[in-house]
């Protein structure tokens, strides 16, 4: 009689092997005696390829497959996506990384995606994520991590190897790479009242966005930004048509791009705009777009047009912070533009500070994200290629004194603005760089009171007295004028024939409106 077989727990990685063998023909019993397991176990592993499949690449490639048995995800997932996705980063930057410092950070994306539940980011949750992605112990401890140089650099050697073997021209030559915006984030020094900042300072996931940028080593091809919130239509959306928007919207639950929203991007989107851009420039309608590895990202062979001309590359894990071309300060120019930009709203049209960004909505940050994207210079997404392409950043990059430049103007203006003269050159230029765990960042929510929304509706005006003051022979109040530009916003969200700018034109003009409305209630009182 047989003794009983040894009991054999198979690693993801040797689950993957025994579906590949099984596709190439061989058979269950084959494969039960060279493994060590029965063919029921077999036959379960077939029934559950997609499953496992699935779970692979989603998985990021530093987290161990090879060595993890067990498919059992986090309580958290969501929580514990953007954990791995900070841990990352952390190590491509060099950043030295504690325990300590790790739960800190778990407990603040807790707090701020606006999770439910009683989380406790305890020694034992520290060790569990550790052993799901395959953490070793010293990089709890500090160690500095940094980004893999010789990783980077041979395949920087194999992709300029991989370009002049198809014959392609920057011009056909792609970078993506996405980015968290918390969208009401203000200087913390400024904007702010003294009683805000111990009540609204809050934040929430509510008031963050995904955003996308694409563009080719030129930098004269600049998809539209590919903008992800959670909201399927947000209350701010209303009345408005998605395919009109400045932006590519999408929505979903989680807080990175999901495969099957970048899979209908990349289909949708970036291989027409691409093939349309190089046949306007006489070129072969073929392409490669550079991504990070790819835990977020369907693998490369689920990536082509339908000819397999247009098709991606994956970078190799830990050379982010080194190589990819939208980390080399094109996403961090992107926002600094946007958060000048809101300064800049806020100056012009001289609101109490509490009223502008209580009426700040994600529809304004879109348009004004959309706006700093348009002004990255060519020359900035050049100069981001420069380790990929040496020599083919001529004349490139943004002035190195542009964004202190910027902080110092828009400090002495704000100086000289009611209720901000406590800001300075430092905090400003603090807040262009923070990220939205820094103490440089305030983020309000977007809730109303019951009081609030009282006395927005005594503030309504009347059918009857809306008439009255659109009567051409009667003056036509501030107030009834910006409700007006208000329902022409709406009316041309609504065409789809519009031109961004003359969107663009009308915002201008509500702002203008809302800057006269605040001088005559100034008078008033």
């Amino acid at each position: 009689m047989l003794g009983k077989r040894k009991r054999v727990v198979l690693t993801i990685k040797d689950k993957l092997d025994i579906i590949k063998k099984l596709e190439e023909g061989i058979s269950f019993k084959k494969l039960s005696v060279v493994y060590g397991i029965g063919e029921s176990t077999v036959r379960d592993i077939k029934k559950n390829k997609e499953r496992i499949i699935n779970y692979a690449n989603s998985s990021d490639p530093t987290s161990g497959v090879s060595k993890r048995k067990s498919m059992k995800s986090s309580t958290y997932e969501e929580l514990d996506r953007v954990m791995i996705e900070w841990f990352n980063q952390q190590k491509t930057d060099g950043i030295p990384v504690s325990g300590t410092i790790c739960a800190k950070q778990a407990k603040f994306f807790f707090d701020a995606l606006g999770m439910e539940g009683d989380f406790n980011a305890s020694s034992g949750w520290l060790t569990r994520f550790k052993q799901r992605h395959g953490i070793p112990k010293a990089a709890g401890k500090g160690t500095k991590l940094k980004g893999d140089e010789t990783a980077a650099s041979e395949f920087c050697g194999n992709f300029q190897e991989f370009v002049e073997r198809e014959n392609l021209q920057p011009e056909q030559i792609y970078g993506a790479d996405q980015t968290g915006l918390f969208w009401k984030c203000l200087p913390s020094r400024t904007l702010t009242l003294e009683t805000e900042q111990s009540t609204s300072g809050c934040r929430s996931s509510r008031e963050r966005i995904i955003i996308m940028c694409c563009a080719n080593a030129t930098g004269l091809h600049k998809l539209n930004l590919c903008v992800v919130g959670k909201a399927k239509k947000p209350r701010a959306f209303k009345g408005t048509d998605l395919s009109n928007l400045p932006v590519t919207y999408y929505s979903q639950k989680g807080a990175w791009i999901e495969q099957s929203v970048f899979r209908q991007w990349f289909e949708k989107y970036f291989v027409p705009q691409v093939q349309k851009h190089l046949k306007s420039k006489g070129l072969l309608e073929k392409a490669v777009l550079l991504l990070d590895f790819p835990p977020a990202h369907p693998h490369e062979e689920m990536l082509s047009s339908d000819d397999g001309r247009i098709i991606v590359k994956y970078l190799p894990p830990n050379v982010t912070s080194l190589i990819q071309p939208m980390s080399q300060g094109v996403l961090a120019t992107v926002k600094r533009y946007y958060r000048a930009g809101l300064l800049q709203k806020y100056m012009d049209e001289g609101t109490d500070p509490k009223i502008f960004w209580k009426n700040l909505t994600v529809l304004d940050a879109i348009y004004e994200v959309s706006r700093a994207w348009n002004m990255v210079k060519s020359s900035t997404i050049t100069k981001a290629w420069k380790k990929l392409f040496p020599g083919n950043e001529e004349n490139s990059g943004m002035n190195i004194d542009e964004g202190a430049i910027l902080a110092a103007n828009l400090a002495t203006v704000l100086q000289n603005t009611e209720e901000c003269e406590h800001v300075d050159i430092e905090n400003i230029d603090q807040w262009f760089d923070s990220r939205s765990s820094d103490s440089s960042c305030q983020v309000l929510t977007d809730s109303e009171s019951a009081e609030d929304q009282t006395k927005a509706a005594e503030q309504k005006p009347s059918s009857k007295s809306r008439k009255t003051e659109l009567n051409p022979e009667k003056h036509i109040s501030h107030k009834a004028a910006l409700e007006w530009t208000e329902n022409l916003l709406d009316y041309l969200e609504q065409q789809d024939d519009m031109l961004l700018s003359d969107k663009l034109v009308l915002r201008r003009l509500r702002t203008i409106i809302r800057k006269k409305q605040k001088i005559q209630n100034s008078k008033n009182h």
